[in-house]
């Protein structure tokens, strides 16, 4: 039903600009496989066709191929030692020229969770985390700022007294937060890094990456990382050679650059 996965990457590449290589390819393909006969349709170039002429199957494409799941202090215990080691300290060394970057943030719970966090050790006002993703979509919905009950369930109460508004069955996150985030469209693969970076969180994303490229992307990571940055990276994931790519394992799931 489905042969020639090397010709269909090649013509996702062409259209999207996503090179599928840098993913496991055996999960890749049963999620793009998938997708396909859910829309009925036989074969990869049939499918390739028709997402040519059609821009909302385009676009699902685009969603289905960029995972987003995510959610407001996903592992709650990673992010109070957040607040309580890792973020006094960088405040303690750089104030307000803390440079913190929210990489592949889907739909806004990290980077917002993030602020949340900072402003209990300083004014929002001087808050400013760049927070970025490939698919413009959920960019979209960050910006927004509207969320489900299960995406704001381990929001810690006095957050959500303050700082959400229930608007039917959703949760609306207040515009002071919302304005200390600036949302871009970025590649993690081919698109230049923010540099001198603070704090870069990256969380449960690489997973889907193959070894080669996640060994690449926490090179670049490591490159960006200000002098004594730290890198913040998710419950599924681990970085084994740490030392050789130029980082000290700190507690938990927190890496310095050495």
């Amino acid at each position: 039903m489905f042969n020639d996965y090397e010709k269909f990457k090649g013509d996702v590449y062409k259209l999207t600009k996503i090179n599928l290589d840098a993913y496991k390819e055996k999960q890749m393909k049963r999620r793009i496989n998938t997708l396909i006969s859910k829309n009925k349709i036989g074969s990869y170039d049939e499918y390739i066709e028709v997402i040519k002429k059609d821009s909302q199957m385009f676009e699902e494409l685009i969603n289905f191929l960029t995972i987003n799941v995510s959610e407001f202090f996903r592992n709650p215990e990673q992010w109070e030692l957040l607040n309580s080691e890792v973020l006094p300290e960088l405040i303690q060394k750089n104030g307000k020229r803390l440079k913190i970057w929210s990489a592949a943030c889907s739909t806004g719970d990290e980077p917002y969770t993030l602020v949340m966090l900072l402003s209990k050790h300083m004014p929002l006002d001087q808050i400013k985390i760049i927070a970025t993703d490939l698919d413009k979509q959920v960019l979209e919905k960050a910006r927004l700022g509207l969320y489900n009950e299960r995406s704001i369930l381990d929001v810690p109460q006095e957050f959500k007294n303050k700082y959400f508004t229930k608007i039917g069955n959703s949760y609306q996150i207040s515009e002071d937060i919302k304005r200390r985030v600036d949302f871009k469209q970025h590649d993690l693969l081919k698109d230049p890094y923010p540099t001198d970076c603070n704090l870069i969180v990256c969380r449960n994303v690489l997973i889907y990456f193959t070894e080669e490229t996640k060994e690449e992307i926490y090179k670049k990571f490591n490159q960006v990382l200000a002098k004594d940055g730290v890198l913040f990276i998710g419950s599924t994931e681990q970085i084994m050679n740490y030392k050789d790519l130029n980082y000290i394992r700190r507690k938990s799931f927190f890496f310095q650059k050495a």
